[in-house]
């Protein structure tokens, strides 16, 4: 199983990110955290990096849910969505796939809020490419 769910954009790495923030919030997901991630390595180890950040997406009405299916599923929220520059006008978008939720749980209440979260979040990359 990928955990992944990708797609490639012909666009840069900022305006990509403000697309990203954009489809999120449209599938009900608030960015509770971002990770800059190249400005941390560069301040901690001195390398560079191209531009990385990951968001962490929260849709609170599915959080809640899963929580409530297991407590301990927090582990795995909030999801996260990586957004990398693969060059000056190509960007990755990578979001953790839900349905992992499903493989590392017992609690059998997690397929439908992964199902349901796994849709949103495809919507929210297919938006990208529309």
């Amino acid at each position: 199983m990928s955990y992944a769910m990708t797609v490639r954009l012909s666009a840069g790495f900022a305006p990509t990110v403000d697309r990203v923030r954009a489809a999120l919030k449209d599938q009900g997901f608030g960015v509770l955290t971002e990770i800059d991630l190249r400005a941390t390595l560069r301040e901690k180890l001195g390398v560079e990096l191209a531009e990385y950040v990951i968001l962490g997406a929260c849709n609170p009405p599915l959080a809640h849910r899963a929580v409530r299916a297991d407590p301990a599923i927090g582990l795995l929220l909030p999801c996260n969505v990586v957004v990398r520059a693969e060059g000056p006008d190509s960007t990755l978008v990578q979001a953790l796939d839900p349905q992992v939720m499903v493989q590392v749980s017992d609690a059998p209440e997690l397929r439908a809020v992964a199902d349901e979260a796994t849709a949103r979040l495809c919507a929210a990359l297919d938006a990208l490419t529309d």
